[in-house]
């Protein structure tokens, strides 16, 4: 989640003006991920491809189906998020879908802007957390599906993070230890919620998790921040994992520490404290270090 845009800033502007800018972007974030479902999840550049042009007649189905099910896993984080800061009465924006022509799976997620300044711990807590659990509960059942329907290989591109193995054992133990499955629709859009929800959580700036963090910790959240950057570039430089490079320096423009909310003095409590604990072990179920096994 993003602040606020200046125009929804006070209250009798209306959330939903704007509207062609979220509907632009929707459509377009749609016509990406069809595309990159044709292409078979290849790095493709949108109405240039020759070979695109002629995969679209053979393969339109597995792009609307990948475009159906990774807009709907990618709605309901957004929509949880959304509907939970209407609960709050927090201003916020209808989500920003973000589209990627030339990136394998067409998209690199969704945001919405809300006034965070003006949420208190509970309800920023209730907010940050209300996306990756509605996410949560689209992604798992389709990538089960993915993988009941999916046929095995030994070489998929796509590594899977460790939820996806341990559902992998439990759905399909047909398969040996060095088997994975083939990309497949259902599949991929699970495995990008998986990507997007786990970047999320990671407890920096204001990503869900900087946002989960800051409520349970308060100031002592930015040195954990603090500390998770740190040890990013480090692991960057020492592994080599250059391709992150972009990821710390959006980060870092955002901004490290958590901006200040409205303290009304009422404590997280015990349910909530519990709940951001378990979530705080997220990123590390579902991120991916190295999500593409390029060589």
């Amino acid at each position: 989640m993003e602040p606020l845009p200046p125009r929804f800033t006070t209250e009798r502007q209306p959330v939903w003006r704007g509207l062609r800018l979220h509907a632009i972007l929707y459509l377009t974030t749609a016509a990406t991920t069809f595309a990159a479902g044709v292409a078979g999840w290849e790095p493709v550049v949108l109405g240039i491809d020759d070979d695109l042009a002629g995969q679209l007649g053979v393969h339109w189905q597995r792009g609307l189906l990948y475009m159906v099910a990774v807009m709907g896993v990618l709605t309901a984080h957004e929509a949880g998020h959304f509907v939970a800061a209407a609960v709050h009465r927090i201003p916020a924006t209808l989500p920003f879908f973000i589209p990627v022509p030339v990136l394998l799976t067409g998209t690199l997620g969704a945001v919405i802007g809300m006034e965070g300044a003006r949420a208190s711990r509970r309800e920023l807590f209730d907010i940050a957390i209300a996306g990756p659990i509605a996410g949560l509960v689209v992604i798992l059942p389709v990538l089960a599906a993915g993988m009941i329907v999916g046929t095995a290989t030994d070489a998929s591109p796509f590594a899977t993070p460790p939820v996806a193995g341990w559902m992998q054992s439990l759905l399909r133990p047909d398969l040996g230890a060095a088997q994975s499955i083939a990309p497949n629709p259902l599949f991929m859009a699970g495995w990008v919620g998986l990507l997007v929800t786990g970047l999320n959580m990671i407890p920096v700036s204001q990503l869900d998790g900087g946002h989960v963090s800051y409520a349970l910790f308060g100031r002592r959240a930015h040195w954990i921040a603090r500390g998770i950057l740190l040890a990013a570039i480090a692991a960057i430089v020492v592994l080599g994992r250059y391709n992150w490079i972009a990821m710390v320096v959006i980060v870092a423009f955002m901004g490290t520490d958590h901006p200040p909310i409205r303290d009304d003095g009422r404590p997280l409590g015990l349910g909530r404290t519990l709940l951001g604990l378990v979530s705080l072990l997220i990123p590390i179920v579902t991120f991916m270090p190295e999500p593409l096994l390029f060589e």
